[in-house]
Order: C-alpha cells, then structure tokens, then sequence
C-alpha cells in the first residue's frame, strides 16, 4: 500500500520575540512530521536489512560468490501445496549433492576415475574439466541417492564433498500436473501454482535469501485429490477407447467458480519431467484454444432468450440451407423443417440457431459474447491462459458461423465458467484453484444475463439430456443436463470431416445445479462397433462416467423428485 504523506501548508513566520499560538493546524504539523518520521524509519530498516545481505555477499569467498544465490534458493524452503480436503500435492524432501573444490583436488584423472566406480554415467570429459578449472566450487551431480552418498564418501577423496539441497515431491505424480505445476533445479517455481506462489512474493524473499524457514502455511488449493484421479483415469481410458490424440476435463463448482478437478492429457509427471515442454503436453484447458463447436449454441441461444426478441415457443425456417456467397450453411441432422427453440437446441440446427443470432445483430452478438469472457483473456491464478481467438472484423458470414461454434477459438476452462453464469441464475463469477466461499463469489459476480434466462436454459439443458444428443450423459438421480459439440479441426486451411474435435457441455442437478463439467476428446475415432465419432456417442458417456463416480465425493446426494416439467414451470 503506498504511503500517504501529510498535507503540509506553509505560511508567513511568527514575528520575532512573539510566544507561538498553539493552533490545530500546528498539531496537525506535528502528527505527519511524526508520521512521515515513523515511514522514513521503515524504509531505512527495510534497506539496512537488505545491505546487510549485500555486505555479507560482498565478505564471502570469490569462488563461492557465484553459486550463493543459487544455493539460497536450493536449500530455501517452499510451501507445501495441499488439496481441498489436506491432501498432500507437493512438498519439500532434502537430497544429497556431490560438489567438487577443484583448488583441492589432488589428481583430477584419478577422482574421476574413483567417482565413476560407484555413480553412473559419470561424464568423464565435463567432470575432469570442471576439476581440473582450478575453481573454488563446483558442481559435478544434483541429487544423489542415499546409497550414492555413503559409496563416495567411502572412497575418501579430497576436495570432494556434499550439500543437501531442497527438492520438491509431487505425491501424485501427474495426477494434477498441470494445475500445481513445476519448479526448476534451482528451487523456482516455473508454471502452475508453484510459479503463482512465486511471484505472491516468494520467489523474490528467496532470491534474496531472506526464507530459508520450515514452517511456511500449506498453500491449500480447490481442487479435490479424489475427483481430480477419477477425471484423469476416465480420461485416459476415453483416449484409449476412441484413439483420441488428446483430451482434457474441468469440474467447475457452479456457485463458487472454484476448480474442483481439471486434467489435460498427455500430461507429465512433475516428478521427473523431462517431457513437460513437448508440444502435445500443453495444458490443453486453460492454455489452448479451440473452437467448441455446437456447445457454442448454448450461448446463442442464451443470448437470444435474454435479448427479449425470441421466446421458447418462437420458431425458425430450417428447411432451406443458408446460402452466403460461395458458402453453404446445413445441418448435420437436417430436420428440413420450422423449429421451435427447445427443437433447435436438442436437434443441434446450424440453419435455425444462425437465424436466432440474425435476430440478435452483429454488434449484439459480439457484446453477448464478450460480456461472458468468452473474447477475452481469463484471469485466474495459473500463469498458463491464452487469449482467445476472433475475427479481426465481424460480418455476417463471422456472425453466424460463431453462432454455431466456429470462427471463434477460445479455451475450454473458460468456456466452462461462461457456462456456469447460463445456469447459475446468469452470474459470471471468475474461476479460482483456491479456496472461495459463496459469498466471497457472489462479491465477485457479475450479472450477464436475466435470472429467467437461465431458468429457461436450465431447462433447455435437460431437455437435450432426455431427449437430444445428450442422452448417453445421463445418470440416474442427478438430474445431469448439457449441450453436446462435434466440432471439424482446420486442418491444412481446410475443415476436415475426417479430423474433429469433440465436447461435451454438462451440469448437475439442472434444478439448482452445483457443478459444471466440460469434457474434449481430440480427434476421436468411431468405437468398436459404431460408424461415427459424434461428441454424442463419445463424449457424453465419459461425462456420464465421471459423474457417475465423482458424485458421493462432491457430496451431491441422488433425488427422483424433479422433473423437466417442474423446470419449466420454474422460469
């Protein structure tokens, strides 16, 4: 917080020889020269503390000097990092490491050589170089076994030493490895929630060597350990059943924002990842863009609901393709007839929904979506998020391809939350992987569209799990809605029917829905038995899966007591 310094004002001296009044802007004087005396000693405090440090790098060893910071922040301790529930995510282990003092070695070829016989794949060029320097320090091996450390010292070479240094222990392996993230060999953090901790201010105490304490608050996270498994499990044997190239799941808690569980696959092991910067390890739900496809229409349609111009009961023309110059716009299950609203959601029409956005216009459409966060980059606590995709100049032809999900490219997280304000009541409410109560959420929210609105999507919703796309989503007693999206990847400048990337867009219980979940399966192929590879035949089981097995740990209990009829009674 910045210092407010006192208003001071400055008038005519007192004569000379004259006794001084005492006035209330003379104490007012007093008290901010005090003041400003109270914040000038804090700055000088806080930088003796700092030249302190500088004095005692400046008195250290030359040849140590270099690897003093670096060794700071080795042996600095880090913050454990826990789940919802305590569980532990990451944690701090001390590990031996092999040091040479070059300035102490008797025979370089000789160390070497006795080195090689109890450590592995000992680099005998780059070790007899770094020995032979005539350095103070080095380095030789970062992390050695217990067992590693015993046999050198048993060889009793001198000039040869250990240090232990801090190493981070992720306990799941890469069950949340794209949300707690990583940190480097030097003790950084480098994405997820270890670099967010780092740049709270960690990283910079550290850097200066000013916490190297144990006793650091667990950072505590949203998510569930439990549910975070049963995503990720579910999703590797979905990529498994459709010989998908990728795919990725998010659990959002719809009242909160908070990310319960969210998996993005390939993935990596923090634990050793060697792998963690190939292309297709991407962090596909908050760093990648995509276009979502059909789950799209739930947003066009929202927004022409909220605008007050289309009602359920309102009908459009599907019986024609739209023709826009050289381009023709059809359905995938061409009904080729007039469509109420609730037909056009549950049979997915391109032609009607298309229409739905014309009644709405360009600019509205625009504003719809970029009132959602649907336009805009997310703000949430992991560094990785990418900024969606969308036309530099919106036509008629941007207008209504968008609204059926292509031409915009955005994440599937975000996708996720502008969801969950069509179902919640219409609240945005930015995502979180820490802790939120309701009513720190319902300070944050945003109201984008009308409570009605979402009453009525609630029930567009279900509809489509009951009778629509939807149906292989079901499971029983949770009342699970959502909107299926089979989208074609652009591939070589070109939508391909043979390349596609399927979602599946889902909430429960849709009476007063507590969760969102968004499944993408990346180029899935038709399962053993079927001819297509629709997000209907694919996607929605997986949710269906998911669901079926995370609910008694969301502590969401089954009910029989609602049915699509009260939903619609309830708007």
């Amino acid at each position: 917080m910045p210092f407010a310094l006192p208003r001071m004002r400055f008038g005519p001296f007192p004569r000379f020889g004259a006794r001084p009044a005492v006035h209330r802007g003379d104490r007012l004087m007093r008290m901010g020269r005090g003041r400003l005396g109270i914040a000038i000693g804090c700055f000088i405090a806080v930088y003796a503390l700092i030249g302190g440090r500088l004095v005692q790098y400046g008195l250290t060893d030359l040849d140590h000097a270099g690897t003093y910071g670096v060794n700071d922040r080795i042996l600095a301790a880090r913050p454990d990092l826990i789940d919802r529930r305590g569980n532990l995510l990451a944690t701090d282990i001390r590990v031996p490491a092999l040091y040479g003092e070059p300035r102490r070695i008797i025979d370089p070829d000789e160390a070497v050589e006795a080195l090689a016989s109890v450590l592995p794949d000992v680099d005998y060029q780059d070790w007899h170089r770094k020995l032979s320097s005539g350095a103070g320090f080095v380095w030789l091996r970062r992390e050695i076994t217990p067992r590693q450390q015993a046999e050198v010292m048993a060889l009793g070479i001198p000039g040869i030493g250990f240090r232990e240094e801090t190493r981070r222990f992720y306990p799941g392996g890469p069950t949340a490895a794209h949300i707690v993230g990583l940190v480097n060999i030097d003790n950084a953090g480098t994405a997820g929630i270890e670099k967010y901790v780092d740049d709270q201010g960690l990283g910079t105490l550290q850097e200066l060597g000013l916490d190297q304490s144990d006793a650091l608050e667990p950072v505590r996270l949203s998510i569930d350990t439990g549910v975070q498994h049963i995503v990720r499990d579910e999703l590797v044997q979905a990529m498994q059943r459709y010989q998908a190239i990728a795919a990725g799941g998010v659990i959002l808690n719809a009242k909160t924002g908070e990310v319960v569980a969210m998996v993005s696959l390939p993935d990596y092991d923090p634990n050793n990842p060697f792998n963690a910067l190939d292309k297709d390890r991407l962090n596909r739900m908050s760093a990648g863009t995509f276009e979502m496809g059909s789950t799209f229409k739930a947003f066009t349609t929202a927004m022409a609901l909220d605008s007050g111009l289309v009602t359920l009961e309102s009908r459009f023309d599907a019986r024609q393709p739209i023709r826009y110059g050289r381009f023709t716009i059809n359905d995938f299950h061409a009904k080729k007839r007039i469509l109420s609203v609730p037909e056009t959601f549950i049979y997915s029409s391109n032609i009607a929904t298309a229409k739905m956005a014309e009644v709405v216009g360009i600019d509205g459409h625009r504003a719809f979506l970029k009132r959602l966060g649907l336009l805009d980059r997310m703000d949430t606590q992991l560094p990785e998020v990418a900024k969606p995709l969308e036309p530099a100049e919106w036509k008629q032809l941007n207008s209504i391809t968008i609204s059926f999900g292509h031409g915009v490219s955005t994440t599937p997280l975000q996708t996720a939350v502008a969801a969950a304000a069509l179902v919640n009541g219409g609240r945005l409410i930015p995502p979180s992987f820490l802790p939120r109560t309701e009513a720190e959420a319902n300070a944050l929210a945003t109201q984008v569209i009308k409570a009605e609105t979402s009453a009525m999507m609630r029930y567009l919703f279900r509809l489509n799990a009951e009778q629509g796309s939807g149906r292989r989503a079901t499971v029983d007693g949770f009342f699970v809605g959502g909107k299926t999206g089979t989208a074609e990847k652009v591939i070589n400048g070109r939508y391909s029917d043979d390349h596609r990337f399927n979602a599946f867009l889902a909430a429960f219980p849709m009476d007063d829905p507590e969760y969102v979940v968004l499944i993408i399966i990346d180029e899935p192929k038709p399962e053993e038995g079927q001819h297509s590879a629709t997000a209907g035949l694919n996607a929605a089981p997986t949710v269906s899966r998911i669901i079926g097995r995370a609910v008694p740990l969301l502590g969401v209990e089954p009910r029989y007591d609602v049915t699509r009829d009260a939903l619609l009674v309830s708007y």
